[in-house]
Protein backbone atom coordinates (compact mmCIF):
# COMPACT_ATOMS: atom_id res chain seq x y z
CA UNK A 1 0.00 0.00 0.00
CA UNK A 2 1.15 3.55 -0.19
CA UNK A 3 2.73 5.74 2.03
CA UNK A 4 0.91 7.85 4.51
CA UNK A 5 1.82 11.34 5.46
CA UNK A 6 5.29 10.80 6.18
CA UNK A 7 4.83 14.09 8.42
CA UNK A 8 2.70 12.29 11.16
CA UNK A 9 5.49 9.91 11.47
CA UNK A 10 7.55 12.64 13.07
CA UNK A 11 4.52 13.49 15.75
CA UNK A 12 4.86 11.68 19.32
CA UNK A 13 1.48 10.47 20.84
CA UNK A 14 0.44 13.96 23.78
CA UNK A 15 2.03 13.23 27.10
CA UNK A 16 -1.11 14.35 28.42
CA UNK A 17 -2.76 11.96 26.76
CA UNK A 18 -1.04 9.61 28.00
CA UNK A 19 -0.36 10.67 31.47
CA UNK A 20 -4.38 10.48 32.14
CA UNK A 21 -4.57 7.26 31.21
CA UNK A 22 -2.07 5.80 33.56
CA UNK A 23 -3.54 8.20 36.24
CA UNK A 24 -6.76 6.53 35.87
CA UNK A 25 -5.14 2.88 35.68
CA UNK A 26 -3.33 3.66 38.64
CA UNK A 27 -6.16 5.65 40.82
CA UNK A 28 -3.84 8.52 40.89
CA UNK A 29 -4.17 12.39 41.72
CA UNK A 30 -4.18 13.55 37.86
CA UNK A 31 -1.95 16.89 38.60
CA UNK A 32 -0.67 16.14 35.18
CA UNK A 33 -3.40 17.40 32.40
CA UNK A 34 -4.66 21.26 32.68
CA UNK A 35 -8.18 20.85 32.75
CA UNK A 36 -10.60 21.71 35.76
CA UNK A 37 -12.52 18.98 37.83
CA UNK A 38 -14.74 21.37 39.08
CA UNK A 39 -17.55 22.57 37.72
CA UNK A 40 -17.74 26.11 36.09
CA UNK A 41 -19.30 28.93 37.89
CA UNK A 42 -23.21 29.61 38.28
CA UNK A 43 -23.54 31.95 35.76
CA UNK A 44 -21.72 30.07 33.35
CA UNK A 45 -24.06 26.53 34.04
CA UNK A 46 -27.03 28.95 33.69
CA UNK A 47 -26.05 30.19 30.26
CA UNK A 48 -25.64 26.59 28.77
CA UNK A 49 -29.06 26.08 30.18
CA UNK A 50 -30.19 29.14 28.34
CA UNK A 51 -28.71 28.31 25.32
CA UNK A 52 -30.91 25.22 25.03
CA UNK A 53 -33.63 27.67 23.64
CA UNK A 54 -31.29 29.54 21.71
CA UNK A 55 -29.60 28.60 17.77
CA UNK A 56 -29.41 24.78 17.15
CA UNK A 57 -28.27 24.99 13.37
CA UNK A 58 -24.80 25.94 11.81
CA UNK A 59 -23.56 28.96 12.65
CA UNK A 60 -21.89 31.64 9.68
CA UNK A 61 -18.25 30.45 9.24
CA UNK A 62 -17.19 33.94 11.38
CA UNK A 63 -19.14 33.05 13.68
CA UNK A 64 -22.71 34.11 16.06
CA UNK A 65 -22.33 37.96 15.33
CA UNK A 66 -23.79 38.55 19.39
CA UNK A 67 -20.90 36.72 20.41
CA UNK A 68 -18.05 38.67 18.16
CA UNK A 69 -19.66 41.92 19.19
CA UNK A 70 -19.66 40.73 22.67
CA UNK A 71 -15.73 39.55 22.42
CA UNK A 72 -14.90 42.55 20.78
CA UNK A 73 -16.47 44.80 23.81
CA UNK A 74 -14.82 42.99 25.99
CA UNK A 75 -11.62 43.27 24.38
CA UNK A 76 -11.66 46.55 24.28
CA UNK A 77 -12.74 47.25 27.78
CA UNK A 78 -10.20 44.82 29.41
CA UNK A 79 -7.12 44.79 26.28
CA UNK A 80 -7.50 48.22 24.71
CA UNK A 81 -7.91 46.76 21.62
CA UNK A 82 -10.43 48.05 19.28
CA UNK A 83 -11.94 45.61 16.73
CA UNK A 84 -14.50 45.76 14.21
CA UNK A 85 -16.75 41.90 15.25
CA UNK A 86 -17.67 41.81 11.72
CA UNK A 87 -14.33 41.84 9.97
CA UNK A 88 -11.60 41.09 12.21
CA UNK A 89 -13.42 38.16 15.03
CA UNK A 90 -13.67 34.88 13.58
CA UNK A 91 -14.54 32.25 16.24
CA UNK A 92 -13.19 28.90 15.69
CA UNK A 93 -13.37 25.14 17.59
CA UNK A 94 -11.08 26.18 20.25
CA UNK A 95 -8.19 27.87 20.54
CA UNK A 96 -6.37 24.84 18.80
CA UNK A 97 -8.49 25.67 15.65
CA UNK A 98 -7.66 29.25 15.04
CA UNK A 99 -3.64 28.50 16.00
CA UNK A 100 -3.54 25.97 13.25
CA UNK A 101 -6.02 28.51 10.67
CA UNK A 102 -3.29 31.09 11.22
CA UNK A 103 -0.40 28.84 10.36
CA UNK A 104 -2.15 27.61 7.13
CA UNK A 105 -3.64 31.22 6.16
CA UNK A 106 0.31 32.82 6.24
CA UNK A 107 2.46 29.85 5.41
CA UNK A 108 3.91 28.72 2.05
CA UNK A 109 5.81 25.30 2.18
CA UNK A 110 9.48 25.91 3.85
CA UNK A 111 8.82 29.18 5.74
CA UNK A 112 10.19 29.34 8.91
CA UNK A 113 8.66 29.85 12.75
CA UNK A 114 10.25 30.61 15.51
CA UNK A 115 8.83 28.77 18.71
CA UNK A 116 9.69 29.40 22.40
CA UNK A 117 10.30 26.87 24.17
CA UNK A 118 9.60 24.95 26.84
CA UNK A 119 6.48 25.22 24.57
CA UNK A 120 3.00 23.93 24.54
CA UNK A 121 3.11 20.93 22.59
CA UNK A 122 0.73 21.67 19.94
CA UNK A 123 2.81 23.93 18.02
CA UNK A 124 5.62 22.25 16.11
CA UNK A 125 3.24 19.78 15.21
CA UNK A 126 1.03 22.32 13.82
CA UNK A 127 3.89 24.18 12.41
CA UNK A 128 4.79 21.37 9.81
CA UNK A 129 1.33 20.70 8.88
CA UNK A 130 1.28 24.14 7.59
CA UNK A 131 4.35 23.23 6.00
CA UNK A 132 6.59 25.37 7.92
CA UNK A 133 9.60 24.45 9.42
CA UNK A 134 9.62 25.10 13.31
CA UNK A 135 12.67 26.94 14.86
CA UNK A 136 13.17 26.63 18.29
CA UNK A 137 14.68 29.77 20.61
CA UNK A 138 14.51 28.59 24.52
CA UNK A 139 13.97 31.14 26.75
CA UNK A 140 16.74 31.92 29.09
CA UNK A 141 16.88 30.42 32.92
CA UNK A 142 18.10 32.34 35.59
CA UNK A 143 15.94 31.70 38.24
CA UNK A 144 12.96 32.49 36.54
CA UNK A 145 12.39 32.81 32.79
CA UNK A 146 13.25 35.53 30.67
CA UNK A 147 13.12 36.27 26.78
CA UNK A 148 16.58 35.74 25.02
CA UNK A 149 16.43 39.33 22.71
CA UNK A 150 19.92 37.96 21.29
CA UNK A 151 19.01 34.34 20.97
CA UNK A 152 15.72 35.51 18.95
CA UNK A 153 17.72 37.48 16.82
CA UNK A 154 19.96 35.46 15.93
CA UNK A 155 17.24 32.72 15.04
CA UNK A 156 15.54 34.82 12.46
CA UNK A 157 16.46 34.14 8.66
CA UNK A 158 15.18 35.46 5.30
CA UNK A 159 12.58 32.20 5.87
CA UNK A 160 11.05 33.57 8.60
CA UNK A 161 7.41 34.59 8.71
CA UNK A 162 5.89 33.83 12.18
CA UNK A 163 6.93 34.20 15.81
CA UNK A 164 4.44 31.88 17.84
CA UNK A 165 4.01 34.01 21.60
CA UNK A 166 2.29 32.33 24.58
CA UNK A 167 1.66 34.90 27.09
CA UNK A 168 0.63 33.52 30.23
CA UNK A 169 3.39 31.16 29.33
CA UNK A 170 2.58 26.98 29.42
CA UNK A 171 4.19 25.25 31.25
CA UNK A 172 6.04 27.87 33.22
CA UNK A 173 3.35 30.44 33.93
CA UNK A 174 5.50 33.45 32.93
CA UNK A 175 4.13 36.47 31.98
CA UNK A 176 5.72 38.35 29.16
CA UNK A 177 7.13 41.60 30.32
CA UNK A 178 6.67 44.98 28.76
CA UNK A 179 10.01 45.40 27.48
CA UNK A 180 9.60 41.62 26.51
CA UNK A 181 6.75 42.61 23.98
CA UNK A 182 8.76 45.84 22.84
CA UNK A 183 11.39 43.38 21.99
CA UNK A 184 9.36 40.95 19.64
CA UNK A 185 7.32 43.59 18.16
CA UNK A 186 10.77 45.73 17.08
CA UNK A 187 11.67 42.67 15.45
CA UNK A 188 8.21 42.24 14.08
CA UNK A 189 8.22 44.95 12.16
CA UNK A 190 12.06 44.99 11.08
CA UNK A 191 11.62 42.01 9.73
CA UNK A 192 8.43 42.14 8.35
CA UNK A 193 7.09 39.04 10.33
CA UNK A 194 3.63 37.73 12.01
CA UNK A 195 2.97 36.76 15.33
CA UNK A 196 0.77 34.34 16.62
CA UNK A 197 -0.20 35.29 20.55
CA UNK A 198 -1.65 32.44 22.25
CA UNK A 199 -3.30 34.73 25.04
CA UNK A 200 -5.74 31.80 26.36
CA UNK A 201 -5.17 32.67 29.81
CA UNK A 202 -5.29 36.26 29.78
CA UNK A 203 -7.60 36.30 32.55
CA UNK A 204 -5.35 34.05 34.62
CA UNK A 205 -2.86 36.41 35.96
CA UNK A 206 -1.62 36.81 39.51
CA UNK A 207 0.05 40.08 40.88
CA UNK A 208 1.57 41.30 37.23
CA UNK A 209 -0.77 42.71 34.51
CA UNK A 210 -1.54 40.67 31.47
CA UNK A 211 -0.67 42.91 28.06
CA UNK A 212 -1.35 42.47 25.10
CA UNK A 213 0.84 42.43 21.61
CA UNK A 214 -1.61 43.31 19.11
CA UNK A 215 -1.87 46.57 21.09
CA UNK A 216 1.80 47.99 20.54
CA UNK A 217 2.58 50.55 17.65
CA UNK A 218 2.70 49.20 14.12
CA UNK A 219 1.15 45.52 15.53
CA UNK A 220 -2.33 45.94 14.77
CA UNK A 221 -1.70 44.54 11.06
CA UNK A 222 0.19 41.58 11.80
CA UNK A 223 -0.64 40.08 15.21
CA UNK A 224 -3.37 36.89 15.78
CA UNK A 225 -4.69 36.96 19.36
CA UNK A 226 -6.25 33.93 20.25
CA UNK A 227 -8.64 33.07 23.04
CA UNK A 228 -10.78 30.34 24.32
CA UNK A 229 -14.19 30.38 26.07
CA UNK A 230 -12.47 26.89 27.68
CA UNK A 231 -9.81 28.87 29.54
CA UNK A 232 -12.03 31.75 30.17
CA UNK A 233 -14.82 29.77 32.41
CA UNK A 234 -13.24 26.51 33.06
CA UNK A 235 -15.40 24.90 30.25
CA UNK A 236 -12.44 23.53 28.08
CA UNK A 237 -14.86 20.36 26.34
CA UNK A 238 -16.88 23.21 24.65
CA UNK A 239 -13.93 24.23 22.09
CA UNK A 240 -14.70 27.83 21.60
CA UNK A 241 -12.03 29.80 20.68
CA UNK A 242 -11.36 32.91 18.42
CA UNK A 243 -8.94 35.02 16.35
CA UNK A 244 -8.63 38.74 16.77
CA UNK A 245 -7.02 39.89 13.50
CA UNK A 246 -6.73 43.02 10.93
CA UNK A 247 -9.44 42.20 7.86
CA UNK A 248 -6.49 40.94 5.50
CA UNK A 249 -5.42 38.44 8.55
CA UNK A 250 -8.93 37.69 9.17
CA UNK A 251 -9.89 37.00 5.33
CA UNK A 252 -6.90 34.03 5.46
CA UNK A 253 -7.42 32.49 8.85
CA UNK A 254 -11.42 32.32 7.73
CA UNK A 255 -10.38 30.94 4.22
CA UNK A 256 -9.35 28.15 5.94
CA UNK A 257 -11.46 27.63 8.51
CA UNK A 258 -14.52 27.16 6.15
CA UNK A 259 -13.21 24.35 5.05
CA UNK A 260 -11.87 22.79 8.12
CA UNK A 261 -15.02 23.05 11.23
CA UNK A 262 -16.49 25.53 9.04
CA UNK A 263 -18.52 26.74 12.30
CA UNK A 264 -18.10 26.06 16.40
CA UNK A 265 -21.13 24.69 17.65
CA UNK A 266 -23.73 27.16 17.34
CA UNK A 267 -25.18 26.52 21.23
CA UNK A 268 -22.18 26.50 22.55
CA UNK A 269 -21.00 29.53 20.92
CA UNK A 270 -24.41 31.40 22.13
CA UNK A 271 -23.59 30.15 25.67
CA UNK A 272 -20.67 31.49 25.95
CA UNK A 273 -21.87 34.79 24.43
CA UNK A 274 -24.25 35.28 27.45
CA UNK A 275 -21.57 34.43 29.28
CA UNK A 276 -19.26 36.62 28.86
CA UNK A 277 -22.14 39.29 28.54
CA UNK A 278 -22.62 38.04 32.44
CA UNK A 279 -18.69 38.52 33.14
CA UNK A 280 -18.54 42.18 32.26
CA UNK A 281 -21.44 42.89 34.75
CA UNK A 282 -18.55 42.78 37.99
CA UNK A 283 -15.25 42.15 37.97
CA UNK A 284 -15.29 38.54 36.59
CA UNK A 285 -11.37 38.72 36.04
CA UNK A 286 -10.71 39.16 39.36
CA UNK A 287 -12.80 36.66 41.18
CA UNK A 288 -11.59 33.97 38.78
CA UNK A 289 -7.72 35.46 39.67
CA UNK A 290 -8.41 35.33 43.58
CA UNK A 291 -9.34 31.70 42.95
CA UNK A 292 -6.74 30.37 40.85
CA UNK A 293 -4.17 32.57 43.42
CA UNK A 294 -5.43 30.31 46.28
CA UNK A 295 -4.96 27.15 44.48
CA UNK A 296 -1.55 27.95 43.53
CA UNK A 297 -0.35 29.12 46.70
CA UNK A 298 -1.68 26.12 48.50
CA UNK A 299 0.03 23.57 46.02
CA UNK A 300 3.28 25.88 46.09
CA UNK A 301 3.07 25.31 49.83
CA UNK A 302 2.42 21.53 49.34
CA UNK A 303 5.39 21.06 47.31
CA UNK A 304 7.40 23.14 49.28
CA UNK A 305 6.73 21.20 52.08
CA UNK A 306 7.66 17.85 50.24
CA UNK A 307 11.13 19.28 49.91
CA UNK A 308 10.61 20.83 46.08
CA UNK A 309 11.55 24.14 45.59
CA UNK A 310 8.86 25.63 43.02
CA UNK A 311 9.13 28.39 40.97
CA UNK A 312 6.36 30.68 41.53
CA UNK A 313 3.85 30.72 37.94
CA UNK A 314 2.64 34.74 37.44
CA UNK A 315 -0.18 33.23 35.64
CA UNK A 316 -1.80 30.47 33.82
CA UNK A 317 -2.70 26.66 35.49
CA UNK A 318 0.45 24.86 36.04
CA UNK A 319 3.33 25.16 38.91
CA UNK A 320 6.77 23.67 38.18
CA UNK A 321 8.81 22.01 40.63
CA UNK A 322 13.09 21.34 40.78
CA UNK A 323 12.91 17.83 41.43
CA UNK A 324 17.11 17.31 40.92
CA UNK A 325 17.63 16.27 44.24
CA UNK A 326 15.60 13.35 43.61
CA UNK A 327 18.78 12.13 42.05
CA UNK A 328 16.62 10.84 39.13
CA UNK A 329 16.53 11.59 35.48
CA UNK A 330 13.08 13.80 34.86
CA UNK A 331 10.87 10.84 33.85
CA UNK A 332 12.09 8.70 36.28
CA UNK A 333 11.50 11.00 38.69
CA UNK A 334 7.58 11.29 37.04
CA UNK A 335 7.23 7.60 37.23
CA UNK A 336 8.12 7.49 40.55
CA UNK A 337 5.71 10.19 41.57
CA UNK A 338 2.95 8.79 39.50
CA UNK A 339 3.55 5.24 41.32
CA UNK A 340 5.25 5.72 44.71
CA UNK A 341 3.76 9.05 45.66
CA UNK A 342 -0.11 8.65 43.70
CA UNK A 343 0.22 12.25 41.95
CA UNK A 344 0.50 12.61 38.03
CA UNK A 345 2.51 15.36 36.77
CA UNK A 346 4.08 16.14 33.25
CA UNK A 347 8.22 16.18 32.63
CA UNK A 348 9.52 19.34 31.49
CA UNK A 349 11.96 17.87 29.41
CA UNK A 350 8.38 16.55 26.72
CA UNK A 351 8.34 20.65 26.47
CA UNK A 352 11.57 21.02 24.64
CA UNK A 353 12.53 20.14 21.23
CA UNK A 354 15.71 17.76 22.28
CA UNK A 355 14.58 17.63 26.17
CA UNK A 356 16.61 20.53 27.08
CA UNK A 357 15.30 21.66 30.26
CA UNK A 358 17.79 23.53 32.66
CA UNK A 359 16.47 21.69 35.59
CA UNK A 360 15.06 18.55 36.23
CA UNK A 361 11.65 19.95 36.53
CA UNK A 362 7.98 18.64 36.48
CA UNK A 363 4.61 20.37 36.10
CA UNK A 364 1.91 20.37 38.27
CA UNK A 365 -1.71 21.95 37.23
CA UNK A 366 -3.24 23.57 40.16
CA UNK A 367 -6.62 24.28 38.26
CA UNK A 368 -8.63 21.69 40.41
CA UNK A 369 -11.43 21.70 42.83
CA UNK A 370 -9.78 22.20 46.45
CA UNK A 371 -10.53 18.18 47.66
CA UNK A 372 -8.81 17.08 44.60
CA UNK A 373 -5.56 19.34 45.63
CA UNK A 374 -6.03 18.67 49.28
CA UNK A 375 -5.71 14.81 48.19
CA UNK A 376 -2.77 15.70 46.58
CA UNK A 377 -1.09 17.47 49.13
CA UNK A 378 -1.69 14.27 51.72
CA UNK A 379 0.47 12.14 49.12
CA UNK A 380 3.29 14.62 47.94
CA UNK A 381 3.87 14.57 52.12
CA UNK A 382 3.27 11.03 53.13
CA UNK A 383 5.59 9.94 49.83
CA UNK A 384 8.15 12.83 50.18
CA UNK A 385 8.84 13.34 53.70
CA UNK A 386 11.05 10.58 54.05
CA UNK A 387 13.72 11.96 51.34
Amino acid sequence: MRELNPVLQTFRDSPFTQMTLRAMDLGAVNLGQGFPDHAPPAFVQEALRESFSGPQQYAPVAGLMTLREELAQDAEKRLGLKLNPATEVTITAGATEAVQGALQGILQQGDEVIVLEPTYDMYAPQVKLAGGIPVFVALRFEGGYQLDVDALKAAITEKTRVIILNTPHNPTGKVFTRAELQAIADLALVHDLYVISDEVYDRLTFEVEHLCIHTLEGMQERTITVGSAGKTFAVTGWRVGWAFASERLTKALRGVHQWVSFCAPSPLQHATMLALKTAQTFDYSGSVQQGYIQKRDFLSASLKDAGFPVYQPEGGYFVVADVSHLGLSEQAACDWMLTEVGVASIPMGVFYNQGGSPFAGLRFAFCKGQETLEQAAERLYAGCKVL
